[in-house]
């Protein structure tokens, strides 16, 4: 399970506002000689936002520390989702298009369908998350930071 701190801003209707406590992102050797710049090239498209919000049954306020959990292999999956299925239908859709166009308008076909599998893609990834199927596989959980620590039972002979 990744986990990540954060700090809750503030609480309403069963919404808390929270920001990340530590800046996190690839290995940590990213200035480093020989780190990849993961955290600049995730910049490109501008900075990611600073406060984001999750819902919430606790019963927190402004200040208090939290833990975010994330099951193992979500980020996989939403990634596959949203790259992997695009990319996917895009190739297909070029490939079809390209089989029907014939010799004379392969390439017009081609562009067609490679296209009409973007659209396609972009469909599914906006349905995806009304899947309560789906959304149960990448939900994120929030925990009281001081609730983390874990009691060990002595074992019972």
């Amino acid at each position: 399970m990744m986990q990540a701190r954060a700090r809750v801003l503030r609480v309403e209707g069963g919404q808390a506002w929270l920001k990340l406590s530590e800046s996190t992102g690839g290995c940590g050797r990213c200035d480093e000689p020989g780190g990849c710049r993961s955290v600049q090239i995730s910049h490109a498209f501008g900075l990611p936002k600073e406060e984001f919000v999750l819902p919430t049954g606790l019963d927190l306020k402004p200040g208090d520390s939290v833990l975010i959990s994330i099951p193992e292999g979500a980020p996989l999956r939403a990634a596959f989702a949203s790259y992997g299925l695009a990319s996917l239908l895009l190739l297909l859709g070029a490939a079809l298009g390209n089989h029907l166009g014939g010799a004379v308008r392969a390439d017009l076909y081609a562009l067609v369908g490679a296209l009409l599998g973007l659209g396609l893609a972009w469909a599914a990834n906006r349905a995806l998350p009304r899947s309560r199927n789906w959304r149960s596989r990448l939900h994120m959980e929030l925990t009281r930071e001081d609730e983390c620590v874990r009691t060990l039972r002595p074992l019972q002979q």
